[in-house]
């Protein structure tokens, strides 16, 4: 019998009830959370986390989940990842370029994913995902790799560099290792832990957003960063939350104040695991993507919806034309059901 056979309550059967995911019920007033969530997910058996979730699902949930606006370290921490870019420490060569220093130190860390849910997640600097770093074609990058954590790890840069740069040697716990060479080429790239097996290092927590500014910089605009990813909480290799930064419906119960037109920049990724493809969905207008945005002035597509593979990325030009609130959110609507949804709110 399959591993999906023997489960005694998947996503989609949860979905299947009628409640607004597993998160409306999870997240609702009914939660008992020292039935289920005073533990983090690896702490818990399968039959244990089945029994808590049947207890929850008798009391039903109306269609239409609202998170409300309580603030939490995790809610916060995904609102202040939004519009956090780390520049590093800046310096000159001897030649006049400009070098950027980081720090980046793996570490095991409980993670708030969704209010009263933690995740046992492997982490770049204490955070799923890890930090955006950005910096500007043909900078010197350096980046002091720390793993304080019980597993080896690395980071693998997507972009071009020398091949001993490439992240594929495990650092291991207690080691340090530095990583330098030339950012290239411009566009949304992509950071992640490369050492086997890559399905566990990914789904746990070790990824980021990695930019590279073109030379010739884009126009003004306010910019953000996001990061589709999703949480397994009970291990069976498939997801039960997903999240944009890291927290379930963060969005939503903070929306993104933004200004009648206004140019919006966000840079997307998906580093969803277990799933091939993830999607980014606008309501009530159509935006400008540009996929990995290496050239601004590249024919961009115009649309209201783009799917991305696993590690895909691109840059995403919006105006938003009148007052009001913009739902956004995955199409796959067991993805926006399951946490993946938010509002930009135009003023």
């Amino acid at each position: 019998m399959s591993l999906n056979q023997k489960r005694d309550l998947s996503r989609r059967s949860v979905l299947k009830i009628g409640a607004a995911g597993i998160l409306g019920v999870l997240g609702s007033s009914f939660l008992n959370t020292s039935a289920l969530f005073g533990k983090t997910a690896n702490a818990m058996g399968k039959e244990e986390t089945n029994h808590a979730l049947h207890n929850q699902l008798k009391h039903g949930m109306a269609h239409g989940y609202d998170p409300g606006t309580d603030s939490t370290p995790g809610l916060e921490a995904a609102v202040k990842a939004l519009t956090a870019f780390d520049y590093g420490v800046v310096s000159k060569s001897l030649d006049g370029r400009t070098i950027r220093e980081y720090s980046i130190i793996a570490s095991e860390q409980e993670v708030e994913i969704a209010k009263g849910i933690k995740f046992p997640g492997w982490t770049y600097n204490g955070t799923i995902p890890g930090p955006t770093i950005r910096c500007t074609e043909g900078d010197i990058i350096r980046i002091k790799f720390g793993n304080a954590s019980s597993h080896p790890h690395s980071i693998h840069m997507h972009g071009i560099h020398p091949t001993n740069m490439d992240g594929l040697e495990p650092v291991a716990p207690g080691d340090e290792f530095v990583y330098e060479f030339e950012a290239k080429p411009a566009g949304l790239q992509i950071y992640h832990c490369h050492v086997p097996p890559l399905v566990r290092h990914i789904h746990k927590g070790l990824y980021g957003n990695f930019i590279i500014d073109p030379k010739k910089p884009r126009k003004p605009a306010k910019e953000m960063t996001m990061v589709m990813n999703g949480f397994d909480l009970d291990l069976d290799g498939e997801n039960e939350v997903y999240t944009v930064n890291g927290y379930a419906f963060a969005y939503q119960s903070k929306p993104i104040k933004v200004k009648t037109g206004e140019l919006v920049r966000i840079y997307l990724s998906n580093l969803t695991e277990f799933d091939p493809i993830n999607s980014f969905h606008l309501h009530a207008n159509f935006f400008n993507y540009y996929p990995i945005g290496a050239d601004p002035d590249a024919r961009p597509l115009f649309t209201d919806i783009v799917m991305q593979c696993q590690g895909e990325r691109g840059i995403i030009e919006v105006t938003f034309p009148t007052p009001g609130k913009y739902m956004f959110h995955a199409h796959q609507s067991e993805f926006a059901e399951l946490g993946w949804m938010g509002f930009f709110e135009a003023e």
